[in-house]
């Protein structure tokens, strides 16, 4: 696994584009998050701002305690707060706790044979037919799993993983995205806990 803590204190989050994804603004233009939610992987807490200035009360948890600080540091936009926490050794003041989860590529920042536990620890932090908005990172049509992270996925490994505890809701390829990230790169996913 990543020494994440060690990336953040040397600088070294090639993956922290400054603001936050464009594939979830781009979401939120049409959509709306009722509750208080959670952002895994937070980083140094875009996704989160982004999520609160829209009336959202938002959790932000990340395993570097270099990158909630200066997550911490940032202006307040709204009902944000973050915490330094491992997502994979979570106390129990976290189950069942948040009408919704999004995610911005950290499935495909963890090893694969993660994978499992993470949607295990997923379905246990949400609230009865809670909500999860993830953006995937995709494979390229005939690519072999290669060295990550990231590790992209394909559509069909998404419905693997996800299909047996969520139903689909909605799918697409953002038009929005960042830069240095092709379009149809990212595969946005909009699923409620069954």
């Amino acid at each position: 696994m990543k020494d994440w803590e060690k990336a953040y204190q040397e600088g070294l989050t090639p993956w922290d584009k400054g603001y936050a994804s464009p594939a979830i603004a781009e979401w939120l233009q049409k959509n709306s998050l009722e509750g208080g939610g959670l952002v895994l992987g937070c980083g140094l807490g875009h996704d989160v701002r982004l999520l609160a200035s829209h009336n959202s009360q938002v959790t932000g948890i990340d395993i570097s305690q270099t990158a909630i600080s200066k997550a911490r540091a940032m202006d307040v936009v709204n009902n944000e707060s973050y915490r330094v926490a491992d997502f994979f050794n979570l106390s129990e003041d976290y189950s069942q706790s948040f009408d919704w989860v999004v995610e911005h590529t950290f499935f495909c920042a963890i090893t694969p044979d993660l994978r499992q536990s993470y949607v295990e620890n997923l379905v246990n932090m949400l609230k009865p037919k809670g909500y999860f908005l993830s953006v995937f990172f995709l494979k390229e049509p005939g690519q072999i799993d290669s060295e990550g992270p990231p590790y992209k996925i394909d559509r069909e490994a998404v419905e693997k993983y996800f299909g047996k505890d969520f139903n689909l809701l909605e799918s697409f390829t953002p038009t929005a995205h960042y830069e240095c990230r092709p379009k149809g790169s990212e595969y946005v996913c909009w699923m409620q806990l069954k």
